[in-house]
């Protein structure tokens, strides 16, 4: 088997997280905030080791600014939601997955207005393109840091400090990027960034959460959930104060084990040598594919412009009977079609079918990459 979907869920998962969700289970198994007993404590302690190492891979002094949600895509609509109330308006960009787009399209329907900044057909977005779309009335910018269908990294950086200067906040999507591309919320001026646990963080499913710049004020969002939180219980309206004005009901202690256990992994790995060993795969993936005379590979086609996630379409075979035929005769893992992205599809050139996309991860090796590059081959020249 060759697993190569890892842009949708990351596997195998190291030891460390299977064996950091197995002792919670066995030997904690409280929840935290809900009792004064040591198991309850030992479960915040739990949590607060979780803020404390996702605070320090994204470059944050407070752990209480990271904030738990069910996964990105929670995270994602937190703050859409929160920051844009009727008449406002929103910026984002022609590469963005689902997560955005659909609640951009549910305010629409109360009177939220929004823009899509034109890319590239590889994916690609000036800065200047950004600055030109924004108005007075910009309450939001949100963009994906790499795309879940291409790979692309977008410019973060230079969007934030636009961003800055006109005073709008910026909302960065690093499902993709976060703990496979280096990232620092402070020098990187982005204000909110969403982020989730089962992908390059190495954790498992149902983890996510928001990291929250120091200078962006809380007050100006609103909580999606409200409910219990263990503290100021004698008071039946939310809590204001991190992280318990977003984290309302019983949390998912045990995925937090897991995701903490994965974090940590790669900090003590490194985001740079994950980084180096991925785009060693997605150079040598590239060249593979473009060797062969059928096939098309989509974004930049450059290892050092794009996370380890590569798409690509075949003439005359859909990516869905393509990537059903590498499962069933080869044993290689992906996902074809849309990845819940057409907005990222219709800047590609991939609609109406979509593409078949290789996402290797930690445990690739080179050789897998060749075998999974020769099934591709097999495939297309009809043998």
């Amino acid at each position: 088997m060759i697993y190569l979907d890892n842009a949708a869920t990351s596997w195998p998962k190291p030891d460390c997280v299977v064996e950091a969700m197995t002792w919670y289970m066995r030997d904690v198994g409280a929840s935290p905030g809900r009792s004064g007993h040591r198991l309850a404590n030992e479960a915040e302690r739990i949590r607060l080791d979780a803020r404390e190492t996702l605070a320090k891979l994204f470059g944050v002094a407070d752990p209480m600014r990271v904030v738990f949600t069910l996964n990105g895509t929670t995270a994602l609509n937190l703050v859409i939601r929160g920051l844009l109330p009727p008449d406002s308006h929103a910026l984002t960009t022609g590469m963005e997955h689902n997560a955005v787009m659909r609640p951009l399209h549910a305010l629409a329907q109360h009177g939220v207005d929004f823009s899509v900044v034109p890319c590239g057909p590889d994916g690609t977005l000036t800065p200047a393109a950004l600055d030109e779309h924004i108005r007075p009335e910009t309450r939001l910018i949100a963009v994906n840091h790499a795309s879940n269908v291409c790979g692309t990294v977008l410019p973060i950086r230079e969007l934030g400090a636009i961003a800055r200067r006109r005073g709008v906040p910026l909302l960065v999507d690093a499902t993709q990027s976060g703990g496979c591309w280096p990232i620092d919320l402070m020098a990187d001026n982005i204000d909110l960034l969403a982020f989730t646990g089962h992908k390059a963080l190495l954790g498992p499913t149902g983890t996510g959460g928001l990291v929250i710049h120091p200078d962006f004020d809380i007050a100006r969002l609103p909580p999606l959930i409200c409910g219990g939180t263990g503290s100021r219980s004698e008071a039946e309206i939310q809590p204001d104060f991190l992280p318990d004005v977003y984290e309302s009901g019983t949390a998912n202690i045990v995925g937090l084990a897991g995701l903490a256990a994965g974090v940590r992994y790669v900090l003590e790995r490194g985001v740079d040598e994950i980084r180096a060993h991925e785009a060693g795969l997605t150079r040598r993936l590239i060249d593979g594919l473009r060797s062969i005379p059928t096939v098309r590979v989509s974004g930049t086609q450059d290892a050092e412009r794009q996370t380890a996630v590569v798409s690509f379409t075949a003439a005359g075979h859909s990516p869905a009977r393509l990537a059903q035929g590498l499962d069933e005769r080869f044993g290689v893992m992906c996902r074809p079609g849309l990845h819940c992205a057409p907005r990222a599809h219709r800047t590609l050139g991939t609609l109406p079918d979509g593409t078949v996309r290789f996402a290797p991860g930690l445990s690739i090796t080179e050789a897998q990459i060749d075998q999974a590059v020769a099934a591709v081959a097999t495939l297309v020249e009809g043998k």
